[in-house]
């Protein structure tokens, strides 16, 4: 996804656009009362932000009607989401943090992490899952150390299941 489609647009104006989002999906519309009631603001506030998003092409919106994403608006505002859940689950599967904290960490941090750092954050979760070395028996692993915070992991014993797990593995691909 091109960058640009949320270049310069606040951690405000990045909210609005998944609130319009998740209650055109609900509702097939957004409404302006329905919005600030989503965010806990003032119409007002709501009716500056529908015009700086209506100005960048992203919703359609005029005074007293529905509101609704343009195409582009539809992809910013799922460029944001996505983001919002790939932070979350990087909370939560690699930092084991609880939900309710991995989701106010995700909604500080997705407005502010650049897309570079995103990619590799997604990469890296991709890797954890995937990866032989890593997977369960490391988030496992991780999970034993952060409960016993300050006593050194016992490497070796990492290996030694990392390896008996992979020589089972390989006896199974051959018996087939």
């Amino acid at each position: 996804m091109p960058t640009d489609i949320l270049e310069g647009l606040s951690a405000s104006l990045e909210d609005y656009l998944e609130v319009i989002y998740h209650l055109e999906k609900t509702n097939r519309v957004a409404r302006a009362k329905d919005i600030a009631d989503q965010m806990s603001v003032q119409r007002a506030s709501v009716t500056g932000a529908l015009k700086a998003l209506a100005g960048r092409g992203l919703i359609n919106y005029s005074p007293y009607s529905y509101i609704t994403l343009t195409p582009e608006g539809r992809k910013a505002a799922k460029e944001v989401i996505r983001r919002h859940e790939v932070l979350k689950e990087f909370f939560t599967t690699a930092l084991l943090l609880d939900p309710n904290q991995a989701e106010a960490n995700a909604c500080r941090i997705e407005h502010a992490i650049g897309p570079t750092a995103f990619e590799r954050l997604v990469q890296f979760l991709e890797f954890i899952k995937n990866c032989p070395r890593a997977g369960e028996d490391w988030l496992q692993a991780f999970a034993d150390f952060c409960r016993e915070t300050g006593q050194a992991p016992d490497c070796e014993a990492c290996v030694a299941r990392c390896r008996n797990k992979l020589a089972r593995q390989a006896e199974t691909e051959n018996r087939e």
